[in-house]
């Protein structure tokens, strides 16, 4: 999450600096230039310093922490090897797997001898060059994004539909303004065959793909070719079957109810659950919440639906509880009501970066006063806003609350005070100055 992030802000930077121009700064007749070893330094030694942190905090709770693969023997047995090939047997009351996902390889050949994954990327100490990233998960769009805004040449190769899971409307959007900033698509296809023609630095990639309208197959060479197509559990040969945890078979993801498996101490949390929103904040909260139930008392259970979270795309997109198509699947459309508008950031005024760009809804539920139960926001520091308004969602804010709410003037967040125009109603959106 922070490696991403960061590289974000690299390429949101470059924008700037050609911003800065308009603004009145000089900055000479020379190119401004990225030096990609410099960001992959900083980003690493960020990362260890996080690492070392998390450590000295769990010694600080006298928490002991064991670097070995464990394996459930018993319901209350967990077997360790570490990399010595050392063995100790832990016992415990409760157990809570927390063991996270893997990048996936599609089966063809060349994909694991030849390509890499996000989790390779932001240690890569070689510029990646020509890139091809294939997928359209937010990994996807986020690491072609930031790749293309640094100045690397970047296609993405998409199978179907952007951001699966996602509103699609925001989703199609955030193609369109990655279509029209530099980051090329290939749609729809998917990769047969990585082949490698010259080794380096740089390395040159033939990638043979299939069209899936036409199947037509074509090939393009590439430096690197990024992996972005979904992640497996680690869930296998830990030992869940043998002692009877149920787990989705085709995904390997625990079923459980509020981080609970059918064996009543075995808990589990993360991306490892079924169903259940796979980002790193919602594991601490469930974790944090299933720790005070078990030891503190509490009732109290994670919420799975109002999760604000943000895909960092170079024009960044937040989100709260449903999508459209979600919304209208739960409720019916004649019981929604939807608030729309496009807006235009002041920043963007200045350098001339474009009017019906940025965009924003609300999807509000008809028979319960226009409860908010959809927030949706495309723009520059998308993720600020969205979680500034996560805490009115999950208080069961209405539209009403937003119309009463008095805005900062001259912020984008101060549009979700106005709006007013309904998709019902087929008024045009569009942005109609301050």
């Amino acid at each position: 999450m922070h490696s991403k992030k960061l590289m974000h802000q690299a390429s949101l930077l470059g924008e700037a600096i050609e911003d800065a121009r308009k603004f009145g700064w000089e900055l000479g007749d020379g190119k401004v230039t990225h030096s990609w070893s410099v960001l992959v330094e900083a980003v690493q030694n960020h990362v260890k310093s996080l690492n070392w942190g998390y450590r000295t905090s769990l010694s600080d709770k006298n928490v002991k922490y064991l670097n070995a693969f464990g394996k459930l023997i018993d319901e209350h047995t967990i077997k360790t090897v570490n990399k010595r090939k050392k063995e100790a047997v832990i016992t415990a009351a409760n157990i809570v797997i927390a063991t996270g996902e893997r990048p996936r390889y599609p089966d063809i050949p060349g994909a694991r001898e030849h390509c890499i994954t996000s989790d390779d990327l932001f240690s890569m100490t070689t510029p990646p060059g020509r890139t091809l990233v294939v997928g359209a998960s937010y990994v996807a769009l986020e690491c072609a994004g930031f790749l293309a805004g640094v100045g690397f040449d970047v296609t993405c190769m998409v199978r179907s539909i952007f951001l699966r899971g996602f509103d699609q409307s925001m989703a199609d959007k955030i193609g369109d303004h990655m279509g029209a900033h530099g980051v090329k698509f290939i749609r729809p296809a998917v990769p047969t065959k990585v082949e490698l023609i010259e080794d380096g630095p740089p390395k040159k990639l033939r990638v043979e793909f299939k069209n899936l309208k036409t199947d037509e197959v074509r090939t393009e060479e590439y430096n690197t070719v990024l992996l972005a197509v979904g992640r497996d559990s680690c869930t296998q040969g830990i030992g869940l079957d043998e002692v009877g945890v149920k787990m989705n078979p085709r995904t390997g993801r625990l079923l459980t109810t509020y981080e609970q498996t059918n064996v009543p101490h075995i808990f589990g949390i993360g991306d490892i659950l079924e169903g259940k929103p796979q980002l790193t904040p919602v594991a601490i909260q469930a974790g944090k919440l299933l720790a005070r139930r078990l030891f503190g008392g509490s009732t109290v259970e994670c919420d799975y639906v109002n999760v604000p979270t943000t895909v960092f795309t170079p024009l960044e997109y937040g989100c709260i509880g449903l999508s459209e198509e979600d919304a209208i699947a739960k409720y019916g459309e004649e019981n929604l009501e939807i608030y729309h508008t496009y807006y235009e950031p002041l920043e963007w005024t200045v350098p001339g970066r474009g009017e019906n760009v940025c965009y924003m809804k609300l999807i509000c539920d008809l028979s319960d006063q226009e409860r908010v139960i959809g927030f949706h926001v495309l723009g520059p520091n998308a993720g600020e806003i969205t979680q500034g308004f996560g805490v009115a969602i999950k208080a069961g804010a209405t539209k009403a609350h937003f119309d009463e709410a008095i805005g900062i003037h001259p912020t984008c967040a101060e549009n979700f005070t106005l709006l007013n125009i309904t998709k019902r109603s087929g008024e045009d959106p569009a942005a109609k100055g301050c």
